[in-house]
């Protein structure tokens, strides 16, 4: 008897602009049930099923290496065209308006309003696991109420205001300041901390978003 095909793994590309964590994203992502291209083409980077923006260090630096790549406008017309998005840590934070550090406000993506600021807390960076507050209808964290994530940042974005009412907004908050965890509007999702270094949970939520790319 002929044996079923194989579902083919949907095709993921980790948009590479020089960011340091792009190499741990792209191994969980491959253990999470991705094909994964890790690649600066452009091309690539709109034909594939789903696009990942990593991010480590200062907001405008990945910017800069961002736009160097053309990353920018990928991410725009791709979230145009209804094609998933998964931004993480200054992945996430990039998608905003505009980032302030050390004095320095620079351009965002721009395609969520929105402010990356300094966190109000004592304690800083906020370097641990935490646990999230997600909405109901949350896709990302489908199943994973209660577990624990792993952020690494001192910046962050405290304010939901101008977001669009239908953004599904997780919360979480570290030295008695609040700021998002994550967001899923649409084609974008993103996340302020690290799945790839969240252990089972980061797995799992990493699984959640790829089987959107079915």
């Amino acid at each position: 008897m002929t044996q079923p095909l194989a579902a083919a793994q949907p095709r993921v590309v980790v948009l590479d602009y020089g960011s340091g964590n792009l190499h741990s994203a792209t191994r969980a992502l491959r253990a999470a049930g991705a094909d994964v291209t890790l690649t600066a083409d452009a091309a690539a980077a709109l034909a594939a099923d789903g696009l990942v923006v990593p991010g480590v260090g200062a907001f405008a630096a990945c910017m800069e290496g961002l736009s160097a790549v053309g990353g920018p406008a990928v991410i725009r017309e791709r979230l145009d065209a209804g094609r998933p998005v998964l931004g993480i840590c200054v992945g996430h934070q990039v998608m905003f308006g505009h980032g302030v550090e050390h004095g320095l406000d620079a351009a965002g993506v721009g395609v969520l309003p929105g402010v990356v600021e300094r966190l109000h807390s004592e304690r800083l960076p906020h370097m641990g696991w935490n646990t999230v507050d997600a909405p109901a209808d949350s896709t990302l964290f489908a199943g994973l109420v209660g577990e624990r994530f792993y952020f690494v940042h001192s910046y962050g974005v405290r304010s939901a205001d101008g977001l669009p009412t239908d953004a599904r907004v997780t919360w979480t908050s570290h030295g008695g300041d609040r700021f998002v965890a994550a967001v899923e509007h649409g084609p974008l999702s993103s996340t302020q901390f690290h799945p790839e270094k969240s252990g089972q949970a980061g797995a799992a939520l990493l699984r959640n978003w790829i089987a959107t790319l079915r």
